[in-house]
């Protein structure tokens, strides 16, 4: 009979309920010191999110899950981010080039493009993104179908949504986003930088982001509303507050990563540690 071992995990630390405060000043600070490669990243996603305005500005349904979905895969855009950090951390230049290694080094540091650990970082933003176009879906049918009338522009969901009477349907639609939203940020607090900085699996990623959570419950819904809040901030500010927002909350997630995480128990990940060998995303072990 074949037994499910789980992967060994690496130690999970507990914090103090305001330490996500300190995750968002270090972040703020390796923005600062990253210069403009960092801002690059939130003046690219306020780009992508004012071509999806451009797309979908008369079909609202379409607008609100849209945006809703692409913050659900934020984690994994913000790889890069978390290099510069990274970086930053060990006394090593942060620049344009430290992104370009952080993609492209994959390709030096592994046999080939099939093998299972190079898959580790697109497969769980697959992954992510399958979460948001589910929702993307379930949003534009759920107000599609149950709004009094047509919801086309921002004013049409202010009004007839957020502000009906009986506020059914906008609780109901925060409900399914909710319901969404919270496993993906149990998966995905930890998972990315994880994945970037150390030869995890995928399952020890997403195990080890879910113990994370539920050992610290009250700092990391404070987090979640930090992040939730900050992203709304930037979407409010016609999406030009995004510049900043997105670069702030990528380095911070990755200070988030190095207080919760002891991730000393697994390989290093990089150009920097042996490429010929170490487990794969399904935990099978790469050799040459």
């Amino acid at each position: 009979m074949l037994l499910f071992h789980p992967p060994p995990l690496p130690a999970v630390r507990t914090i103090g309920w305001m330490q996500p405060l300190h995750w968002l000043a270090l972040g703020w600070r390796d923005m600062a010191r990253a210069g403009w490669v960092s801002f690059a990243h939130g003046l690219a996603l306020a780009l992508f999110g004012a071509l999806i305005v451009a797309v979908a500005h008369d079909r609202f349904w379409l607008l609100a899950g849209a945006l809703s979905g692409f913050l659900l895969v934020a984690p994994m855009l913000a790889t890069s981010l978390y290099a510069l950090s990274r970086a930053l951390e060990r006394g090593e230049p942060a620049n344009f080039a430290t992104v370009r290694a952080t993609w492209l080094s994959w390709q030096r540091s592994h046999r080939g493009v099939w093998d299972g650990s190079y898959w580790c970082l697109v497969r769980f933003g697959l992954l992510l993104a399958l979460a948001a176009t589910g929702w993307v879906l379930v949003s534009a049918a759920l107000i599609t179908l149950l709004a009094p009338v047509p919801i086309r522009t921002p004013m049409d969901f202010i009004h007839h949504v957020v502000l009906a009477p009986d506020g059914t349907l906008f609780a109901l639609w925060l409900a399914l986003g909710s319901l969404l939203a919270a496993p993906i940020f149990a998966s995905s607090v930890v998972s990315m930088p994880l994945l970037l900085d150390r030869r995890a699996t995928l399952p020890q990623a997403v195990l080890t982001s879910w113990q994370v959570v539920v050992a610290n419950p009250g700092p990391m819904a404070l987090w979640a509303v930090l992040i939730a809040g900050f992203t709304l901030l930037g979407l409010g500010s016609l999406l030009l507050g995004l510049i900043a927002v997105i670069p702030m909350l990528g380095h911070a997630s990755w200070h988030a990563y190095r207080d919760l995480v002891d991730a000393s128990s697994l390989p290093p990940r990089g150009p920097w540690a042996d490429a010929a060998r170490g487990p794969g995303c399904g935990g099978q072990e790469v050799r040459a």
